[in-house]
């Protein structure tokens, strides 16, 4: 449900994804037309825009949008930008135009290329779920015709810092060296995410002391980036992870240094994660609970037919600390 290009990697990752960002827009007026009239004519037919289908995670979430849509009714069409704007645009245009859509669920490759989509959907009564907060986008609430969908950064930070911090104080006296395992510039949410998760963890464990930052853009760089760092920090011992790539890499890195890294938090939960987690290497995930974003989101598209120049409303997705405590 992760993402920057709409959503970064993050949300991605995580969801891996999904999470977002679109440009700001205005709601076209209506074009005409009683609104039983528009919604008895928009077919059962979601598009399904993502912001490509190579990344691993958004195939997954792909194929269960078109499992649980089509279970529920529905026919799903499943596009693939590439993450190319231009082509993603394209394609909207291309199945709005037509009169196939009854509903769309987009996740932006480039948020400012998706104006006039939205407009178009807008003016044709055709609700749209995209992702990010609707001050994002220059809205002040929720707007006709479209619903947000945004992940809670300052929340999840929060936790992942509590849940260091706890660890901490359980398993080495509340004084560690602590590496922060970071998303890339640019990512969503990352200034008010790794604000969050600096202060809950320095008001849980206050002998915690963060002496490193790597940026975790993949796995198999953030375990070389960390396996370089731990060559001169021999007491670092707890690492803070803003994705998977970051909590799994640091795992790898210890692991080839011929440590034990005492204390991981990670953000995302992917199922490595939660079964390392399970297995004792991970402390904690806070898990972005991405299958009950996929459920809400698509019921919430299905209601929104009923009357689609409505206010359509913010939803957030859910996310759940997961400890091998239960």
């Amino acid at each position: 449900m992760s993402s920057h290009h709409a959503r970064p990697q993050r949300a991605i990752v995580a969801f891996g994804a999904a999470l977002l960002m679109l440009a700001s827009c205005s709601h076209a007026s209506d074009s005409g037309g009683s609104t039983a009239g528009a919604a008895a004519a928009l077919p059962k037919t979601l598009v399904f825009s993502p912001l490509s289908l190579a990344p691993p995670a958004l195939k997954g979430l792909s194929e269960g949008v078109k499992g649980y849509a089509g279970s529920k009714g529905w026919e799903v069409i499943v596009q693939d930008p590439n993450f190319d704007p231009s082509k993603q645009t394209q394609q909207l245009n291309e199945v709005l135009s037509a009169g196939r859509a009854g509903a769309a669920w987009i996740i932006a490759v480039a948020p400012p290329s998706l104006v006039p989509i939205i407009k178009t959907a807008q003016a044709k009564g055709i609700p749209l779920l995209v992702n990010g907060r609707p001050d994002e986008y220059g809205f002040t609430g929720p707007q006709p015709g479209i619903t947000f969908d945004y992940i809670d950064y300052a929340a999840g930070g929060k936790a992942l810092g509590e849940q260091l911090g706890a660890c901490i104080t359980e398993k080495m006296g509340g004084k560690a060296e602590v590496l922060a395992a970071q998303s890339a510039e640019g990512q969503a949410g990352k200034k008010e995410f790794e604000q969050a998760a600096a202060a809950a963890l320095k008001a849980a464990a206050p002998g915690a002391t963060i002496v490193q930052t790597v940026v975790a853009k993949d796995r198999a760089g953030a375990q070389t980036d960390i396996g370089n760092v731990l060559q001169g920090k021999p007491g670092l011992a707890a690492v803070l992870a803003s994705n998977d790539e970051g909590a799994l890499g640091a795992i790898g890195a210890f692991a080839a240094a011929g440590r034990t890294a005492q204390c991981v938090t990670d953000f995302g939960g992917n199922d490595e994660v939660l079964k390392s987690v399970a297995d004792g290497k991970i402390y904690a995930s806070v898990a972005l609970q991405f299958q009950a974003d996929m459920t809400q989101s698509f019921d919430t598209l299905v209601a929104m037919q009923a009357d689609p120049k409505a206010n359509g409303q913010v939803l957030v997705v859910p996310q759940k600390v997961v400890t091998a405590k239960g």
